[in-house]
């Protein structure tokens, strides 16, 4: 049996219904841009792997660390126990962090991350003897699969069911020029009915809403109401950080800094499932205490796994390093190149982009999972290039390392996939 029809038997794959789309893909090899299937096929990895091997899959710089860490120390709890790995990480990582983050806490994935900053959040107002209950968060955000995280998301495509156990939130607008003076008026008037905790947001870029962008200078403003009325801001970076905006992280376009960041994908450069959320002086403070019961009492079994941890280092190194910032900036001057070229088309509603992250909208409507959007990706597979269009929004977030050829041959089929929508 093909690993295709082995899977078919036990697997319940994420955001797949099964009936209609009873078969997966067996990979079998990736390297560098590449994925491999079973079949001996190859294809770009044009996304790269939700936006996680951004340093191009099996990267040896990465691969050799961790197989020397693996014969050192593999597995050890984080609760009393430390190890370098983790020191050096938190070392590394706020040197590039924004200057107010001091201290990162562990978990294991983007969801979780958000969890955390969220109950850091309720906590901090709690530790200081105010009950606070309510979040704010943009509409059409998406932030996870848990149910904090599920709970600050806009979207129902993936919620619906689970909606009415939700904590409370308050939702505004994502911020324009147009629209600025409307959504600061209406923050003042869910601020004067509501005691608001915390604000969680994507900053710069809404990836799951179709990679929706909007400007630093508005969202600077939020912030700046935020902070003034000591609502703590939670910037979820799992998608854009490390580089992807052009910048280490988005926040880095924003001249008021988070609260609390949370992080994870990149992280660890796709090699393994890692989170940290990070967070100021002032939110760690409120927590330290003589006080038990004023400790934040959250754990994973794996936070801060050594191997992950030096998946994460040298992840860091390679980010900093000139030839991968060289890159980033060719990237950004190609996809610039290409939506000049494109947003002219016919079938083109519109092109957008920040940093390495390229969207185009087609000018059709169509559902976020419909017949279309499965047309659009089995004619990409066919060409050699894996790429997931939302709805009518097709999009780019390629490695690092994607090489010329790699994005001129994505650019291709992209313009060729318009003549069948």
């Amino acid at each position: 049996m093909t690993l295709q029809e082995r899977d078919t038997k036990h697997l319940w794959h994420p955001l797949t219904q099964h009936k209609t789309h009873p078969k997966s893909i067996g990979i079998v090899k990736a390297k560098d841009c590449l994925l491999f299937d079973e079949d001996g096929n190859e294809y770009i990895d044009g996304i790269a792997s939700w936006y996680t091997a951004m340093y191009g899959h099996c990267n040896p710089y990465i691969t050799e660390r961790v197989q020397f860490q693996m014969n050192q120390l593999d597995q050890v709890v984080f609760s009393g126990f430390t190890h370098k790995p983790a020191i050096e990480l938190s070392e590394k990582l706020i040197q590039i962090l924004p200057a107010n983050q001091q201290k990162i806490f562990f978990s294991d994935n983007g969801s979780t991350s958000v969890e955390v900053g969220i109950k850091m959040a309720l906590q901090y107002h709690f530790n200081q003897g105010e009950k606070r209950q309510v979040l704010l968060a943009l509409e059409d955000g998406f932030h996870g699969d848990t149910f904090g995280a599920m709970s600050v998301s806009g979207l129902s495509v993936y919620n619906g069911p689970f909606e009415d156990f939700f904590i409370e939130v308050k939702r505004i607008p994502v911020p324009t020029k147009d629209n600025i003076d409307i959504v600061l008026n209406q923050m003042q008037e869910i601020h004067a009915k509501n005691k608001i905790a915390g604000f969680v947001y994507e900053p710069l870029v809404q990836g799951a809403a179709a990679m929706k962008m909007y400007s630093a200078e508005q969202l600077d403003k939020i912030l700046m109401f935020c902070q003034d009325k000591n609502i703590i801001t939670i910037a979820d970076e799992v998608m854009t950080g490390f580089g992807k905006t052009g910048k280490y992280f988005a926040s880095d376009y924003l001249n008021n800094q988070p609260d609390i960041i949370c992080l994870s994908k990149a992280l660890t450069a796709g090699l393994l499932p890692m989170a940290i959320t990070s967070c100021s002086q002032k939110i760690y403070d409120a927590f330290y205490s003589s006080d038990l019961k004023k400790g934040f009492f959250h754990g994973h079994t794996y936070s801060a796994n050594p191997l992950a941890c030096t998946a994460a280092i040298a992840g860091i190194e390679l980010l900093k390093s000139e030839s991968i910032q060289i890159r980033i900036q060719e990237i950004i001057i190609a996809h610039k190149a290409f939506g000049n070229h494109i947003e002219s088309h016919a079938k083109v509603k519109s092109v957008r982009q920040t940093g390495v992250i390229f969207a185009l909208d087609l000018a059709i409507e169509t559902s976020r999972y419909g017949n279309t959007r499965d047309k659009l990706f089995q004619f990409y597979m066919d060409r050699g290039v894996f790429l997931r269009p939302l709805g009518n929004t097709v999009y780019i977030l390629a490695p690092y390392t994607i090489t010329n050829s790699q994005l001129e041959k994505m650019y291709e089929v992209i313009e060729e996939s318009l003549m069948i929508v």
